[in-house]
């Protein structure tokens, strides 16, 4: 039978197989996030296309050519988010979050959309985690944003990143490195992409993004922007470096680093890696202290990073890292017959009631394939409830890891299981290749 349509091209289902290790990958970033003080913020997965187009910059890749925009039913135009920044400085500023005490720090985790060429790691909806602390001019905040990152890939096992930072300075030492770029860019400007000759004028900078050979090959000989930091920006970035190295965080300035989004300034920084091929880049981030401003708000010195969720699996498994093993159930219950199965249902409810995870089956099946289905399932235990057991009120309780069988009540079977359980993982418990006296330890065999 011929399927009526496929997943859309750029977009990828997550199976159970896969997706007890998102889970694994989240929930440590939000548990390193809340080290350091972050707490979680969600927002719409739609935004008015005006967002994007004044926060993310509208001489960017991302705004000129990989925004899925539409108009509504009320003629707005309506813009799937791209990255998570903008939506994060929308709500600081709508609800209220720019009066209360700075630093404001939120993380999401969140879907995000671009229509760019999918490839391994890049697909057209993939998923960020990404944090933002708005009102932190320090660079001190700079170090310690670049830290969380750290921690989490540490956290996560990662090894052989590559972190490279470099700032790209303020509106006011830009303005003398647009002009340095203005005049290197024109004298070959007719070797130029077409994008790139309109971003000549509009912003020159983004000629050193381009994805362009030729453009790339030409922006390899451009000025560098640290030659060009004022006394302030260049301040701010040697403190950067001064408390990464504070932090034992080894680091590799690199002067071509511009981000490809509009809404940077001062430091930006990537950690790359190279077990992903060309397009290294695991996370990105840095200093936007004009966002809020050209929001609408007051000038609100702030930074964040991102990162794709997708990227970080491949490479996690490319380097073979440890995830914990998936989930299975505590028990399995093979009934046969319906006053069985009445029963099955009544221990069930009893047992998932106190936090354990209990399955039975629900197609009918033979008690041998019943069992076979609990071995299949990886259940820790598994019990078997006939005419014979519910009549005599008693079953066994089997451990599906070493064979072993205890004989448990049915009518008080969830406090039977807690108990025997419990006892096994004592008797699995050694100190130093000895069994450990738990008696001793609370004094109960005196």
């Amino acid at each position: 039978m011929a399927l009526i349509t496929k997943a859309i091209k750029g977009t990828k289902d997550m199976l159970p197989s896969d997706a007890y290790k998102n889970q694994y990958i989240e929930s440590t970033a939000i548990n390193i996030a809340e080290r350091f003080g972050y707490k979680e913020i969600r927002t719409p997965v739609f935004e008015h296309t005006e967002l994007f187009q004044r926060g993310v910059g509208d001489t960017t890749d991302v705004v000129q050519k990989e925004m899925y925009t539409f108009n509504d039913k009320g003629g707005r135009s309506i813009t799937l988010r791209p990255e998570g920044t903008a939506g994060a400085a929308r709500s600081f500023l709508e609800n209220g979050l720019c009066n209360e005490t700075m630093p404001q720090k939120v993380c999401y985790l969140t879907s995000c959309y671009r229509y760019e060429k999918p490839q391994a790691g890049r697909l057209r909806e993939f998923h960020q985690f990404g944090v933002e602390c708005f009102g932190a001019a320090s660079p001190l905040a700079d170090a310690e944003i670049i830290s969380l990152a750290k921690s989490f890939f540490d956290e996560l096992g990662i090894s052989g990143l590559r972190l490279e930072i470099n700032s790209i300075g303020c509106p006011t030492c830009r303005e003398k490195y647009y002009t340095a770029l203005k005049e290197y860019f024109s004298a070959r400007k007719d070797e130029l992409c077409d994008t790139c000759k309109e971003r000549l004028e509009r912003n020159p900078m983004r000629i050193l993004d381009c994805k362009s050979p030729i453009c790339s090959e030409i922006a390899a000989g451009a000025p560098v922007v640290l030659d060009y930091l004022c006394d302030e920006c260049l301040e701010h970035f040697q403190s950067v470096q001064k408390y990464l190295s504070a932090l034992n965080i080894e680091y590799h300035i690199n002067p071509r680093i511009v981000r490809g989004l509009d809404y940077y300034t001062k430091t930006v920084f990537e950690f790359i890696s190279d077990s992903i091929g060309a397009q290294g880049t695991v996370c990105g981030g840095g200093r936007y202290d004009g966002l809020i401003e050209e929001l609408g708000g007051k000038k609100t010195p702030s930074l964040g990073f991102g990162l794709g969720i997708e990227r970080l699996m491949i490479l996690m498994e490319e380097q073979k890292c440890e995830f914990p093993k998936d989930s299975t159930p505590d028990l399995f219950i093979a009934a046969m017959g319906e006053k069985a199965t009445l029963k099955a249902v009544e221990i069930a409810k009893d047992m998932r009631d106190e936090g354990y995870s209990c399955i039975y089956d629900l197609n009918g099946r033979g008690l041998r394939a019943q069992i076979k289905h609990a071995d299949k399932l990886n259940a820790k235990y598994i019990i078997v409830l006939g005419d014979e057991e519910i009549e005599s009120g008693i079953t066994q309780l089997k451990n599906m890891e070493n064979g072993t069988e205890t004989e448990i009540s049915i009518a008080t079977f969830v406090s039977g299981y807690y108990n025997i359980t419990l006892s096994n993982q004592l008797d699995e418990l050694k100190i130093n290749g000895e069994e450990f006296d738990f008696g001793s330890l609370f004094g109960l065999n005196n």
